[in-house]
């Protein structure tokens, strides 16, 4: 692959993903990590990014630090997301306890969540945890870790010792591919890492997976497809790769509007 094309790739992950790293582009591309940290050098020098410690995050604006954003996915798709958020609430009952993963779906069913009565929600999620905790009838469980630079994303397995404390009952995650074969997917090796751990310490796990994800695979797994209980996706969603899933049921949310 020529190293232009190889720029252009990397800037499209940094647009979908909000950040990229040097080990795991090194990976991605099959290149050592000094031909990658060339690479951002070049493109941090043409403005298209900014270098962080081991990595990169799009270019800042003002704006940027005078609003507080989520830089995460959660623009793309954002109705079929919300649907599936509020499809996923009908799971929840009072008096569990539920981990959520920080993607932006799970970040709408955290809003769906706000008038819950008696729940302890676990997340890595910033975002997740200061929606939920306008409630003061919900606990809250901030998991900790590593502050994914440009982001409200907490990553890394430091946070080990508190899940393994904890029996939940449902664990709620999204990934950035869903696959019969290597199941639930994402870039990043530390948040699949994570997800593992989170998945191990719940009775049942539901995969919150929008029409865009199904049949897509990335990196790292985090959870194999014959361990997702429930699958909840939105109308549009593949007839046939529905039709070949086996074991977890299937909720459709078609309420988008």
């Amino acid at each position: 692959m020529f190293a232009s094309n190889r720029r252009d790739q990397i800037l499209e992950m940094l647009q979908r993903d909000k950040q990229v790293l040097v080990k795991e582009l090194a990976l991605h591309f099959k290149v050592s990590e000094g031909t990658l940290r060339t690479d951002l050098r070049i493109l941090e020098d043409e403005g298209l990014l900014e270098r962080t410690h081991g990595g990169a995050v799009p270019v800042r604006t003002k704006a940027d630090f005078r609003e507080y954003r989520n830089p995460t996915r959660s623009d793309l798709n954002y109705e079929e997301k919300r649907a599936i958020g509020r499809k996923a609430v009908n799971l929840v009952t009072t008096g569990q306890c539920i981990i959520l993963d920080a993607s932006s779906t799970a970040l709408e069913l955290a809003k769906a969540l706000t008038d819950h009565n008696y729940l302890t929600v676990v997340t890595n999620g910033l975002e997740a945890a200061m929606t939920l905790n306008q409630n003061p009838r919900i606990n809250v469980i901030l998991i900790g870790g590593v502050l994914r630079a440009g982001s409200k994303t907490i990553e890394g397995v430091l946070g080990k010792n508190i899940l393994e404390g904890i029996h939940a009952d449902l664990f709620f995650t999204s990934a950035e591919g869903v696959s019969f074969e290597e199941g639930m997917t994402d870039f990043s090796l530390y948040e699949a890492e994570l997800k593992k751990l989170m998945a191990a310490n719940a009775r049942k796990t539901i995969a919150l997976a929008d029409h865009t994800k199904l049949g897509r695979r990335s990196i790292a797994t985090s959870v194999p497809f014959a361990d997702i209980h429930t699958l909840i996706t939105d109308t549009k969603s593949d007839s046939d790769f529905l039709r070949q899933v086996k074991g977890a049921e299937i909720l459709i949310a078609d309420d988008i509007r």
